[in-house]
């Protein structure tokens, strides 16, 4: 097997799930086991934790009228607000490989079609964020 296709090796598969643990279980506490990418993945997961509020206006705002952040799948809530995390405070990372990981990481937890709406979601949000801070 190779290293992308594990999810346990997949930076934003973990960035995923540490923060659906923490959104969703106040109590979890995180912890960073080593990885090559921790640096990475703590600052993503602290960083989308820190600023939730920010990053639930932004989507709000950039979602479109006929979607509400909070109606969300709770799954699409945490890849959402990572991504946009992203979009919105790594701007040396292009929208194409945000999207691509997510997209990636997202076959771990979505079927198909859930991914091809996320794909869409991602890339409406993407264009809107980066025109808007560039």
């Amino acid at each position: 097997m190779s290293l992308q296709f594990s999810p346990k090796n997949n930076p934003r598969v973990i960035i995923i799930q540490k923060l659906y643990g923490k959104f969703f279980n106040n109590n979890e506490k995180i912890d960073f086991p080593k990885h090559r990418f921790k640096k990475f993945i703590k600052d993503v997961v602290s960083g989308t934790i820190e600023r939730d509020e920010i990053l639930i206006e932004e989507l709000d705002k950039n979602l479109g009228n006929e979607f509400r952040f909070n109606n969300l799948d709770k799954l699409f809530q945490v890849i959402l607000k990572s991504a946009t995390y992203e979009l919105l405070y790594k701007p040396n990372v292009s929208i194409k490989i945000i999207i691509k990981e997510y997209l990636n990481a997202s076959n771990f937890f979505l079927d198909n079609s859930q991914t091809k709406y996320l794909n869409a979601l991602l890339d409406n949000i993407a264009k809107k964020i980066r025109v808007n801070n560039a």
